[in-house]
């Protein structure tokens, strides 16, 4: 017979990992396939703390027999008899870094020759939740945005942006547009007091020379 079992981390819906156990597979060859798949540090005590369907602790299985044996003693049949339906996994008892495991059941058709086996994952290794990572499901509903939504974003912010220095370069060119027919009405004006052709000034006899 094979079992499904779950890990998940308390509180985060982007992590998790689905295993696949034999009846005679140990607690022991669960927690190698753990360290391995998930990268736990392998100089650390472990622990499995076993819950009832009521969530009573039941039993407390390590690498020294604790009272109900040790890990490489304890199968999944035995788990099944004693009606254990979850554990607390603790990968590193010393600094308390643990993961939930939840048995949820039979797998019908599954082969046993393949266990343990990691049938389906999501999200990264539970190291990465601990260096600060948010997994989108995670995020509050007002941050959560789809990468398209992101980019529509983004374009619309540089098509405003484009907009705005287009305006700015209009706004320059018809600024040098006046500065031009300015300058054109002061070469007028010079012009105009310029009309003999050896650009001396023609006085008719009316205007004032005693100044």
């Amino acid at each position: 017979m094979v079992y499904s079992f779950k890990v998940s981390l308390t509180g985060i819906k982007g992590f998790y990992r689905i295993y696949h156990l034999s009846a005679d597979n140990t607690l022991y060859t669960f927690h190698k396939q753990m360290r391995a798949d998930m990268e736990f540090p392998q100089d650390q005590l472990i622990l499995f703390k076993a819950f009832d369907a009521s969530g009573a602790v039941v039993a407390r299985y390590g690498l020294f027999d604790l009272g109900h044996g040790a890990v490489d003693d304890v199968t999944v049949a035995d788990i099944v008899k004693k009606g254990i339906k979850s554990f607390v996994y603790f990968y590193d008892v010393t600094n308390k870094k643990s993961v939930n495991i939840t048995l949820e059941g039979p797998v019908p058709g599954a082969s046993e020759k393949s266990c343990p086996v990691l049938a389906d994952s999501k999200g990264p290794n539970p190291i990465e939740f601990e260096n600060g990572y948010v997994a989108f499901e995670d995020l509050p509903d007002d941050q959560r945005h789809l990468p398209s939504e992101s980019d529509k974003n983004r374009k619309k912010s540089l098509d405003a942006l484009l907009s705005a220095l287009r305006d700015e370069d209009d706004g320059d060119d018809d600024a040098s547009a006046v500065d031009e027919d300015a300058d054109e009405d002061d070469d007028d004006e010079e012009v105009s007091f310029r009309d003999d052709e050896d650009g001396m000034e023609i006085f008719d006899g009316s205007e004032d020379l005693t100044l």
